[in-house]
C-alpha cells in the first residue's frame, strides 16, 4: 500500500502540496495541528484535553500559609515572565540540535475563546500596553490584581501576600454563582452561554480581564481529608477538575492558559489549557517557579500603600443561571465517571542499565 501511494502520484502530489505550504508558512504543520487537534475539538476542555500537573505538597495548614505560598508562586511566575522578554531563557536542545523557543511566548496572557464550531486565542502578550495584572479566583469570585507598580517593576512577594488577603477578607460572601464552571461545558454549549453571557456590558468587561490576564491563580477551598494512601489520587483529581460543583470546579477559568491551584490544605499545582503549547515550555516553568518558592526573602519589603485588588462582576439573569446549572450538571456526571488512581514508580528510570532492570 505505501509504495502504491509513492508510485500513483498521490503521495507525489500531497509532498509537492505540503513542500508550497512550507515555503509559504512558518511551520506547515502547527496551524493545521492547533485547529484540529484543539479549536475544532468540542469536548470539554475539562479532563479531555487539558492536563493536571500536581506539585509538590506544601506543609502550610493555614490561610496565611497558603496566601504566603501563593505570592512567593506568583512572585516566581513573575521572575520567569521577564526571562522569557528579556531573552535569557537557556535555547532548548534535543541531542544536538537547538529547538524553536517560540512557544514560550504563548503561555502567558492567552486564554482560549469558545466559537459555536470552532474556538480561538487570544494572546495579549505582544499588545502594545501588555497586560500588568493577573486574576485572582477564591470562592468563585474573581478578582483583577496589577501585580507591577507604575514604573513596571513587580510586586515583591510581601506585597503580593498584602494584596491576597484583602482578596480573601472582601470574597468571604458564600452566595455567589459559579460563573467559571460555564468553562467546564462542552464547547458548542459554552459558545451559546458565553454569546448570552457577554451581552451584558459589565459581563463582557469582566471576561475580558480574565482573559487579558497574564495567569489565574486559583485560591482553593481545602479537599476532603483521605487516607495517605488515596491522597495522591484524589489531588491529582483535584488538579484535573476541582472535584465537582460542590468543590472547587466553580473556582476556575478553564479557558485560561495557565491556572495556577493553591489549596488551604497544601495540596497545589497547574491545571492548563493545552492550544497554545504542548509540555516542555509548562514544565520549564513550573520546574522555575518550585525552586523559587524555596529561596527565603532575605529583606522584608516596604509596605506601601497599593490599590484594592479590583473585583470583577457579573451580573446573572434566569437565562445564565440556567446554563450554570446545566453545567454543574455535566461537570459532576463527568468527575463522577472518571476513575483516577496515582502509583509512584521508583524501581527504575531511563538511566538505570539494562542489567538493573531486568
Amino acid at each position: 500500500m505505501v509504495e502504491e501511494f509513492q508510485s500513483s502520484g498521490v503521495g507525489e502530489r500531497l509532498q509537492k502540496g505540503l513542500e508550497r505550504r512550507a515555503r509559504k508558512t512558518e511551520n506547515w504543520l502547527s496551524d493545521w495541528w492547533l485547529q484540529t487537534a484543539y479549536l475544532e475539538y468540542r469536548l470539554p476542555v475539562v479532563v479531555h484535553s487539558s492536563p493536571g500537573v500536581v506539585l509538590p505538597k506544601q506543609d502550610f495548614l493555614d490561610r496565611q500559609g497558603q496566601l504566603r505560598f501563593a505570592a512567593k508562586l506568583i512572585e516566581g511566575v513573575l521572575d520567569f515572565k521577564s526571562m522569557i522578554e528579556n531573552e535569557t531563557l537557556p535555547v532548548e536542545h534535543l541531542g544536538e540540535k537547538s529547538l524553536c523557543m517560540n512557544q514560550y511566548y504563548h503561555i502567558l496572557s492567552s486564554c482560549r475563546i469558545p466559537g459555536p464550531k470552532r474556538d480561538s486565542v487570544v494572546n495579549y502578550s505582544q499588545a502594545k500596553k501588555p497586560p500588568t495584572h493577573i486574576t485572582v479566583v477564591h470562592n468563585f469570585q474573581f478578582f483583577e490584581l496589577d501585580v507591577y507598580h507604575s514604573d513596571g517593576t513587580p510586586l515583591t512577594a510581601d506585597q503580593i501576600f498584602t494584596q491576597l488577603e484583602m482578596i480573601w477578607g472582601t470574597s468571604l460572601q458564600t452566595n455567589k454563582e459559579p460563573i467559571g464552571i460555564l468553562t467546564t461545558n462542552h464547547r458548542n454549549s459554552w459558545a451559546k452561554a458565553y454569546n448570552n453571557l457577554i451581552k451584558d456590558k459589565t459581563n463582557k468587561e469582566s471576561v475580558r480581564t480574565i482573559q487579558k490576564s497574564i495567569f489565574t491563580v486559583c485560591l482553593d477551598a481545602p479537599m476532603p481529608t483521605v487516607s495517605d494512601d488515596h491522597y495522591k489520587s484524589r489531588v491529582a483529581a483535584q488538579m484535573l477538575h476541582g472535584g465537582g460543583s460542590r468543590l472547587n470546579s466553580g473556582n476556575r477559568w478553564f479557558d485560561k492558559t495557565l491556572q495556577f491551584i493553591v489549596a488551604e490544605d497544601g495540596s497545589c499545582g497547574l491545571v492548563y489549557e493545552h492550544a497554545p503549547a504542548e509540555g516542555p515550555p509548562i514544565v520549564a516553568l513550573l520546574d522555575h517557579v518550585v525552586e523559587y518558592t524555596k529561596k527565603s526573602d532575605l529583606v522584608r519589603s516596604p509596605m506601601i500603600p497599593l490599590p484594592m485588588p479590583k473585583k470583577l462582576r457579573f451580573n446573572i439573569t434566569p437565562e445564565i443561571k440556567n446554563d450554570i446549572e446545566k453545567a454543574k450538571q455535566n461537570l459532576n456526571i463527568m468527575v463522577h465517571d472518571l476513575d483516577v488512581k496515582v502509583f509512584v514508580f521508583t524501581a527504575f528510570g531511563k538511566k538505570t542499565s539494562p542489567s538493573q532492570r531486568s
